[in-house]
């Protein structure tokens, strides 16, 4: 008898707490929202088996120093190696003709990021510390892979909840950003029609990389391990001599860090560090920094037409938040229920892309004074 008592305990079944049947429960609710209603699949199904992995009891999957899933978050996300590919990946894939063509677009990503700096002391007052503010606010900018790096850098218990609250409320854009944009722009604005960009040299392509990122890493070093990469896969692409290696960033790369970076950032979500008030607080705050960062960027568009000549819709500011491409496509698709005539897609991608840029240099700002 005592054989068969000891084989039942070495057993997870009587180790099991309520808590992580919980987290079962949280990480299924994400597996079925990637499956079911297609949120943000690519990262949303990996969390969310990291989250069952991750509470399963007597498991040694996060077992410090022999974990298989440790070794992935240890050498991947605190040697701070997959967010730098995921933007190896994502400079791959972006087009930065619609910025070179219209630069004032920049001050449109630029203006968003109030949306983190607000969040910022929204947090405080609700009693995160300093680090872990900087990692909430950073959720407005709509940039997974930066809240995780700049998570790994200043407040790693906070890197699976802020995470999850970026991925899902990236998936929820199409139905937050709306009625943001409506509240704050009269019907006559929406109907403006923007010109046709001019068209963008090839030579223009290849210095603007190159430029940004000397640029940008001189004013924000922190910056530099995000901006360099997203600059060097940016340059593969548009080179156009090294076809096999902007494939290899976009498709087998990209998809290979993506697993790793799904896993691991599950598997930091065990009920011990998951369940208290304060994410509870995380998800509030997430879904203000969205709203907040919509709201700066349509109002300061709306500034910029004070002084300007030829107007620009101020809908496009709210594609200042750097959810990549979908942030583009709802302006678009508000633009042209305001205006049949309204294509709005390449104008948005201008802020949408300096966007990008924006959290990335303000997630440097806060390596740079709290690191």
């Amino acid at each position: 008898m005592d054989i068969v008592k000891d084989i039942l305990l070495s057993t997870g079944f009587f180790a099991l707490t309520w808590g992580q049947v919980l987290m079962w429960i949280i990480g299924g609710t994400l597996i079925y929202l990637a499956i079911k209603k297609g949120f943000e699949p690519l990262l949303l199904l990996p969390i969310g088996f990291g989250i069952l992995m991750a509470n399963l009891p007597l498991a040694p999957l996060m077992n410090e120093g022999s974990g298989l899933i440790w070794r992935f978050y240890h050498y991947g996300l605190e040697w701070e190696v997959i967010p730098p590919l995921i933007f190896l990946g994502l400079g791959a894939m972006t087009d930065f003709g619609p910025v070179i063509a219209n630069p004032k677009t920049l001050l449109l990503g630029a203006a968003a990021q109030v949306g983190v700096y607000l969040t910022f002391f929204l947090a405080l007052l609700l009693k995160f510390t300093v680090p872990q503010a900087s990692v909430i606010g950073i959720i407005a900018g709509a940039d997974g892979p930066t809240t995780i790096y700049l998570a790994s850098k200043l407040a790693p218990e906070m890197m699976g909840i802020c995470a999850v609250a970026a991925y899902s409320y990236m998936a929820l854009v199409p139905l937050i950003q709306p009625p943001v944009m409506k509240a704050l722009t009269t019907e006559e604005e929406r109907k403006i029609v923007m010109k046709s960009l001019r068209p963008v040299s090839k030579l223009e392509k290849i210095f603007f990389p190159l430029v940004a990122m000397i640029v940008i890493c001189l004013v924000v070093p922190d910056s530099s391990p995000l901006i360099g990469m997203f600059m060097l896969g940016n340059l593969f692409r548009e080179s156009g001599v090294v076809a096999r290696l902007s494939n290899a960033a976009q498709n087998e790369l990209m998809n290979i860090v993506t697993i790793f970076l799904g896993i691991s950032v599950g598997a930091t979500m065990s009920a011990e560090t998951f369940l208290n008030f304060k994410v509870i607080y995380v998800f509030i705050l997430g879904c203000a920094a969205f709203i907040l960062a919509t709201g700066t960027g349509v109002l300061f568009a709306k500034l910029m037409n004070m002084f300007l000549k030829e107007k620009i819709n101020p809908l496009i500011g709210a594609a200042g938040v750097s959810a990549v491409p979908m942030a583009a496509r709802v302006v678009h698709k508000v633009g042209s229920e305001a205006n049949r005539r309204n294509y709005l897609l390449m104008h948005a991608m201008g802020p949408n892309v300096a966007g990008v840029i924006g959290t990335a240099v303000a997630a440097g700002m806060f390596i740079s004074v709290l690191g």
